[in-house]
């Protein structure tokens, strides 16, 4: 939600996004008090998240973001977490990149640079969050985690108001139990 909402917001404010690699997989290695529900559904992300790494190293940074959003789109509003193996090959096919990728689905070759990518996202925010981490003007943080994501000017609007409560040096933390899953629209 976080990225269609940047999205959004690259339409009506001035910035240059670049995207990066983050894992919940690799944040949660080694932890062994999570519940085994969810160190399963871990287990699982580490295939979508090596083939979008293996297309970054291999192909380019530009890659990242739309192999993203076609896995994305997939797994979440088009609820096919279950194919993951059949919605990687569809996601390499939508946005033109070599079928051979699919190889890298249950391949540490690249692990090292996805690692890497994601240690310079925790390195600026800490280890006490997760994914999304956005960084600008020299600060970074987890975050937003928002739904439905804003689009036009209110997505503006919202940029406006992270970029104001992040300048100040002190701002750490606006947190509020979630009270819905994901709206997708």
């Amino acid at each position: 939600m976080t990225s269609r909402w940047i999205t959004e917001v690259e339409k009506v404010r001035d910035i240059s996004v670049r995207w990066h690699i983050m894992s919940l997989s690799v944040l949660n290695e080694g932890r062994d008090e999570l519940p085994e529900g969810y160190k399963a559904m871990l287990a699982q992300a580490w295939g979508p998240v090596r083939v979008i790494n293996a297309a970054r190293v291999l192909h380019g940074e530009e890659w990242v973001k739309p192999l993203y959003d076609a896995i994305g789109t997939r797994f979440h509003p088009g609820g096919r977490g279950e194919d993951r193996h059949e919605v990687l090959v569809e996601a390499l096919a939508e946005v033109g990149l070599p079928a051979d990728l699919i190889r890298f689905e249950d391949s540490d070759e690249h692990d090292e640079s996805l690692r890497a990518s994601h240690a310079a996202a925790i390195s600026r925010v800490g280890e006490d969050v997760g994914t999304p981490v956005v960084a600008f003007n020299g600060t970074a943080f987890f975050g937003p985690v928002i739904t439905p994501a804003p689009k036009g000017e209110e997505a503006g609007k919202l940029w406006d108001g992270v970029v104001a409560v992040a300048a100040y040096p002190g701002f750490y933390e606006i947190k509020r139990t979630r009270s819905q899953g994901p709206i997708f629209d």
